[in-house]
């Protein structure tokens, strides 16, 4: 019987318009996520295009009425709008184009008081660790870090590896669930995060600005919660990770974050929030800087380039699903006009296949396993109708030929 772990559509279709296929995974509620990923859906094709680029083709070039939207979101922070100088909204963040960009704005064009906070990376690179720094320091907005046990957040990060070949699961749980419980600390209302994740294929959150709260809260303090593929109690019973040292990684009560106001909007559904552009503006307003060269398994210098680990994230996806970084940040250009499909394909064809090699030491090390439990694990993950073996010699993974690719 061929293998298929992660039940993917084994006819693998090409989005007309952008290099992604119907094997794109889309948002999902986090602490559902079992060894099997059945919490997951695939982003849809309609007449051969994707519902990421239909989302973006409707946001930008059908007449959106950009000073309608604009109002909208003046008459939200009215109503939340601090009279005493206290913070009124968060931007999570770690100094990034897109949070910087976020920051400044919410500041400037609409006199908000931002309190920025931080889930830590699992380790810093030069480039992440100055752009966090100069963040307050040039950018001039406060600043909360939160740095879980490195213990944990390495074990965590372990398992989530070996169950599920998504080292940075508990890193996006951190990313995803902090900003709640800093805006329960605080009394702050309003988080703001950027692009809609309907941008990336979710054809439940299509024109929403607001985040759903099943993607960022939980039922109640029953409900079976995994994360790294486990449930709490086994964390507890076989690792020694309690609930308090899970406790910013977890999501707050439904009930609780309704009762206190406090929503997650989207601030790209009201300002037109573009790569490029937010880059251009972080390096005038927090001296952004990007990498000093391009980040393996794409073409870029300036994107999600603060953690070591960063780069696995992606390139486990890729032998997962069969697309990589180059697939999704390519994607991205083309549907903002800053490249042709043509040129995306040629791009995904040269980097999409990249072993990062860079920070590969780190990363064994960071996880405590050697280079053939890397190989071993990567291939358990590996789905028949997408991979092809041709040979016996795994070293960064050149035995394996991808079956199907962009054209």
């Amino acid at each position: 019987m061929p293998k298929n772990p992660i039940n993917s559509p084994e006819n693998v279709i090409f989005c007309k318009k952008c290099v992604q296929s119907n094997q794109k995974v889309t948002s999902s509620s986090l602490i559902s996520d079992d060894k099997n990923h059945t919490n997951k859906n695939r982003m849809g094709l309609v007449n051969g295009i994707c519902d990421g680029c239909r989302q973006v083709e409707r946001k930008f070039n059908q007449n959106i009425d950009w000073n309608e939207r604009e109002t909208k979101l003046k008459e939200i922070l009215e109503k939340y709008r601090s009279r005493n100088g206290s913070y009124d909204c968060i931007v999570p963040g770690s100094g990034g184009k897109d949070s910087v960009f976020q920051a400044e704005i919410l500041k400037k064009k609409y006199n908000m008081n931002p309190l920025t906070v931080t889930f830590s990376p699992h380790m810093y690179t030069e480039a992440g660790m100055q752009n966090f720094h100069n963040w307050p320091l040039w950018g001039d907005v406060h600043n909360f870090l939160y740095t879980p046990s490195g213990g944990v957040h390495r074990k965590l990060t372990e398992l989530a590896f070996k169950n599920l070949l998504h080292p940075f699961q508990p890193f996006i749980f951190g990313q995803r669930h902090f900003a709640s419980h800093m805006a329960l600390l605080f009394g702050i209302p309003l988080i703001f995060m950027g692009e809609s994740q309907s941008e990336a294929g979710s054809a439940d959150e299509t024109d929403e600005i607001m985040m759903p709260y099943k993607y960022w809260s939980k039922n109640n303090e029953e409900e079976k919660i995994l994360i790294s593929g486990l449930e709490l109690d086994e964390l507890n019973k076989k690792h020694n990770i309690s609930k308090n040292d899970l406790k910013f990684y977890l999501p707050n009560n439904v009930e609780v974050l309704k009762n206190n106001d406090i929503k997650v909007l989207y601030l790209g559904e009201f300002e037109k929030f573009e790569p490029q552009e937010n880059y251009y503006l972080a390096t005038k307003v927090s001296r952004f800087v990007g990498s000093s060269e391009r980040t393996q398994q794409s073409f870029s210098k300036y994107s999600s380039m603060d953690d070591k680990v960063d780069t696995f994230h992606h390139y486990t996806a890729y032998v997962k699903f069969g697309y990589g970084r180059c697939t999704e940040e390519a994607t991205k250009e083309i549907r903002h006009n800053y490249i042709t499909r043509e040129e995306g394909v040629k791009l995904v064809h040269k980097y999409d296949h990249e072993f990062p090699d860079k920070y590969f030491k780190d990363f064994l090390s960071y996880i405590n396993i050697n280079e053939e439990e890397f190989y071993e694990t990567l291939d358990k993950f590996r789905s028949d109708h997408l991979w092809e073996k041709n040979g016996n010699d795994p070293k960064h993974c050149k035995n394996w030929t991808l079956k199907h690719k962009v054209n």
